[in-house]
């Protein structure tokens, strides 16, 4: 296999990291490009073009993005998200040519949150438009993806894994707070598919390789979990248990998607349990205490912004 120059974007983010470093390990079979943005700013069109040309870029993965979380609070006041998500995406998408291809960094807030159901299928997309700016920016790119040859969109729900946000990422959050001996506080129970990076890096490897059958595929687990299941998880890892604390009744709105279209396509692949992806990451923070913040992860500011079902 000649080896191939890829180039992947949002490098210094929870996911481009974890590609970057899988991808690295294979030398033989791929050139990684990973600039920074004082290296390369994908909001301008001339320096993205010659970046890519210069390093002759055959594949592209473009994982960078703005918005959409509760550390933006959900973008609210910020109506700059749509226009950057939307020209980081087509900076990219207008260099490619019948040599090239791309695989996009979706969401399943493409579907639109109002409007979730239990496993959407992709067939599910466009029955409504998304409210928020970051679900709208990645409907946008969706729709434009559906009149391409040569990009694949990943619509991602939920990932977790080394590198992530423990400040506010659910599942790093509880491991780190059972490891300093504190309470696992959920704000309302919901069902999502998380999906272990390890897992998805492997997805992206494949699809490399492969001429998709689809130009759209939800990037997700076939179980789900629920919330007060992982934080039953955690504590069965460790010594000392920590109080499981819920403070809103009922079910908040499921995050979940069908994966039966990417399980035609890779037959065989076989996802990492639950279990087994959370135990693998509760090891890493455990390993690495000394760079965990004590004092932000009680301060747990982040909390009040999680969305509730009334």
């Amino acid at each position: 296999m000649k080896q191939k120059n890829i180039l992947i974007t949002g490098a210094n983010g929870f996911v481009g990291k974890n590609l970057v470093e899988y991808f690295s390990k294979q030398p033989k079979n791929y050139k990684i490009f990973s600039p920074k943005r004082k290296e390369l700013d994908l909001l301008k069109e001339d320096a993205v073009s010659k970046y890519i040309k210069s390093n002759k870029i055959k594949f592209l993965i473009h994982c960078a993005s703005i918005g959409g979380t509760r550390k933006s609070n959900y973008d609210k006041g910020n109506i700059d998200v749509v226009s950057q998500n939307l020209r980081m995406f087509f900076n990219l998408s207008r260099c490619l040519n019948s040599n090239m291809r791309m695989i996009n960094m979706g969401s399943g807030a493409e579907y639109g949150r109002e409007h979730y159901i239990h496993k959407m299928k992709e067939t599910y997309f466009d029955k409504h438009i998304p409210t928020d700016n970051y679900g709208y920016s990645k409907y946008v790119m969706a729709k434009y993806i559906n009149k391409t040859d040569n990009i694949t969109n990943f619509r991602v729900f939920g990932l977790y894994g080394k590198y992530e946000n423990y400040v506010y990422k659910f599942i790093s959050n509880a491991i780190v707070k059972n490891l300093f001996g504190l309470p696992i506080v959920i704000n309302q129970n919901v069902f999502f598919d998380y999906l272990y990076v390890e897992d998805f890096a492997k997805i992206v490897d494949k699809f490399i390789s492969i001429i998709p059958k689809y130009k759209h595929y939800n990037i997700t687990p076939s179980k789900s979990i629920d919330l007060i299941s992982i934080a039953k998880l955690v504590n069965k890892m460790s010594s000392k248990k920590s109080k499981i604390k819920v403070l809103n009744s009922g079910m908040n709105i499921e995050y979940t998607g069908s994966s039966s279209r990417l399980l035609g396509e890779l037959t065989k692949f076989k996802f990492s349990s639950y279990k087994k992806g959370i135990s693998k990451l509760y090891n890493y923070y455990r390993e690495n205490m000394n760079l965990l913040d004590l004092k932000v992860v009680k301060r747990d500011s982040f909390l009040s912004r999680c969305r509730v079902k009334k």
